[in-house]
């Protein structure tokens, strides 16, 4: 007999799959890794090149390289891609690196946190986590002409390297025994209010940028509230 939770974790997987988030997301993923594909090929074909170039140079102003030369050559050519292929690799997002992040590339760096973090949360949880990654992608073109010690700046890097991670990580703290409802309201319904409240405040946060109304955004306090955190504690 089918397990139903197994059935019910593919039906979910498939509605976000269609799902409009679903389909963002993953259009987003093929168009980083694409990009990312492409960078590290041309980094590859420009050491190539200049490896070659430089053993070319080296024969008509000196001499024929020789077994020497060649096998230098090649060496020399190894090296590069093994630093290119290392300086190219996918850098695991700690929270302790999205505080430490410039401001400009915090959202993107929040998402490649949050899409890491998605595995461990209840299915409607994760669809929210989808449509903020929607919202992160649109606020760091946004951020990116804003001024890192405006106050606003502040109230951005408060949400997306502070409260978002403590949300998540908090809920991620709570024993699986634990997050069965109390009282009528648990773990995941907190969980799932808390990143209501984020995706509200990053759409609030955007129109404010687009109308130019840093003060309102700087000014403007909404804070997360973590039940969940107090009943894992006590």
């Amino acid at each position: 007999m089918p397990d139903p939770h197994r059935v019910v974790a593919d039906a979910e997987a498939l509605l976000h799959r269609v799902s409009p988030e679903g389909r963002a997301l993953a259009q987003r993923e093929r168009r980083k890794r694409n990009a990312a594909a492409f960078r590290t090929g041309k980094r590859l074909l420009v050491a190539t090149i200049a490896v070659f170039a430089a053993a070319i140079l080296w024969a008509i102003a000196i001499g024929p390289i020789g077994m020497t030369g060649f096998t230098g050559a090649l060496v020399a050519l190894i090296a590069a891609w093994s630093i290119i292929l290392f300086a190219s690799r996918s850098i695991e997002e700690t929270p302790e690196r999205l505080v430490q992040s410039d401001l400009a590339r915090l959202p993107q760096r929040t998402e490649t946190w949050l899409r890491a973090q998605r595995q461990l949360l209840p299915p409607p949880a994760a669809r929210l986590v989808d449509g903020i990654g929607v919202k992160l992608e649109a606020l760091g073109t946004q951020l990116a002409a804003l001024d890192p010690n405006e106050p606003a700046a502040n109230a951005v890097r408060k949400l997306l390297a502070e409260e978002l991670p403590e949300l998540i990580q908090g809920y991620a703290r709570v024993p699986l025994s634990l997050r069965k409802a109390r009282d009528g309201i648990g773990p995941d319904v907190q969980l799932i209010q808390g990143l209501g409240v984020v995706d509200e405040e990053l759409a609030r946060m955007s129109e404010d940028l687009a109308a130019g109304d840093l003060r309102k955004l700087a000014t403007q306090n909404r804070y997360l509230e973590l039940k969940y955190k107090d009943e894992a504690e006590g």
